[in-house]
């Protein structure tokens, strides 16, 4: 196999990641969301509570914590995937033979989007 022809398929399967990349995005904002909303629920949990230890409080504290850590998670399998896309797309286009590829621009056009994790 050339180095093209595995080029391009390291091209169409990454490409086809654009798709993960789009829901770990969507992902990434949903959790976020949600923490705000854990947020909330907790200061009001504490604002109307006068036992520090209870359960509630405790629960609401250990919610917020397990979305702070998948907010991590995906923030971290986003980035690895826009960079192993990149990585590609660098190298794709040392290749003259792979300039015009449809996966090619797809991927470009992917990697375009804004996909900030803050």
């Amino acid at each position: 196999m050339s180095d093209t022809a595995a080029t391009r398929r390291q091209l169409k399967i990454k490409s086809g990641s654009c798709k993960r990349i789009r829901r770990l995005f969507k992902e990434h904002k949903s959790y976020q969301k949600e923490e705000e909303d854990q947020k909330r629920k907790l200061d009001r949990l504490i604002a109307n509570t006068t036992d520090p230890d209870d359960w509630d409080v405790k629960n609401a504290r250990r919610m917020l914590d397990e979305n702070q850590r998948m907010i991590a998670d995906a923030a971290t399998r986003l980035g690895k995937a826009v960079q192993d896309l990149r990585d590609v797309v660098v190298f794709a286009k040392q290749d003259s033979a792979l300039a015009e590829d449809e996966a090619l621009m797809q991927a470009e056009e992917a990697l375009e989007e804004k996909y900030t994790t803050s």
